[in-house]
């Protein structure tokens, strides 16, 4: 028997659909840092709540430089790992304890 098949996914999606507003906390971002998406889009993310997670698409350094601040300074983290950008909201934290 699959890990899987035990799961009721109708009601994974039930719960979905009746999530308030879809916003905050509760809302993971997929996207790719590459310098296509103005910085003020990702910070309008991060401070409406949502973890970004981004694939690095060139020197993250310069590509971060815009927003990284921004996210600290308000509280929120980030980290880069395997080649994505874990960006948290103020009051979310990253346990990387289990990398080490």
């Amino acid at each position: 028997m699959s890990e899987f098949e035990g799961l009721d996914l109708q009601a994974v999606e039930d719960q979905m659909d009746t999530d308030e507003g879809g916003d905050g906390s509760d809302r993971i971002v997929l996207g790719v840092l590459d310098g296509s998406t103005d910085p003020d889009e990702w910070l309008e993310t991060i401070y409406g709540g949502a973890v970004l997670v981004l694939n690095v698409d060139g020197d993250l350094n310069e590509l971060a430089s815009g927003f990284a601040r921004g996210i600290k300074e308000a509280g929120g983290e980030l980290v880069h790992f395997r080649g994505f950008l874990i960006v948290t909201p103020p009051g979310v934290a990253i346990d990387s304890d289990r990398l080490e």
